[in-house]
């Protein structure tokens, strides 16, 4: 069977997991999720970050592996709630920008990733979706997870801007950009014939 990789990324609250969820019903796509519950040090991290940085992104880094080999091996295509790529190029770039992860911890973060990165098929397609900071606060508000809510919108900020670095140089796959700022964009995605067209194009 011919099979696709398709991932959804962009920063907390962008509206990922919502975009998986339509598009496993608009295509029966084999969705696989952010492994957030899963990880035992992001309460901690919350807390303290400095303290857990290194151990929560480390727990991402191979729990992230892990499921890139497994959505490899289906069959049928699938679409990816946020990809290791993210994990490395944003969330520990901006801990270690930040003074959170040492520089021995970011060394040591990097050979991991790096020498993870060729076992890793890249996406057939990344969707990334772009959403201004009061828009993503607004919808960590809503949403209740509290680990989230004091998060500073400097903080939110600044992962925007590293996705858009990160964004500028990406040449792993073909990229389609969505603008996420309305609340019911996913709805508004229905009315969007030529974005379902271009998607279509990749399954």
């Amino acid at each position: 069977m011919n099979k696709h990789i398709i991932a959804v990324a962009g920063n907390m609250g962008a509206g990922k997991t919502s975009l998986v969820q339509f598009l496993h019903r608009r295509f029966q796509l084999q969705p696989f999720y952010e492994p957030n519950a899963s990880n035992p040090y992001l309460t901690d991290f919350y807390q303290d970050m400095k303290r857990w940085a290194f151990s929560s992104q480390i727990h991402f880094l191979t729990h992230k592996f892990k499921v890139h080999r497994e959505l490899e091996q289906h069959p049928a295509t699938v679409v990816q709630d946020r990809t290791i790529f993210e994990d490395a190029e944003i969330f520990e770039k901006n801990l270690y920008q930040l003074g959170l992860l040492s520089e021995q911890e970011h060394r040591t973060y990097r050979q991991l990733y790096e020498a993870v990165l060729p076992f890793i098929r890249p996406p057939d397609l990344m969707l990334y979706l772009k959403c201004p900071v009061r828009a993503i606060r607004q919808r960590i508000r809503q949403r209740g997870r509290p680990e989230e809510r004091e998060l500073p919108a400097a903080y939110i900020r600044r992962l925007n801007d590293l996705y858009e670095q990160w964004f500028s140089r990406y040449e792993l796959s073909p990229v389609i950009v969505l603008d996420t700022s309305r609340l019911d964009y996913v709805s508004d995605l229905v009315h969007h014939l030529d974005l379902l067209e271009l998607i279509e194009k990749y399954l």
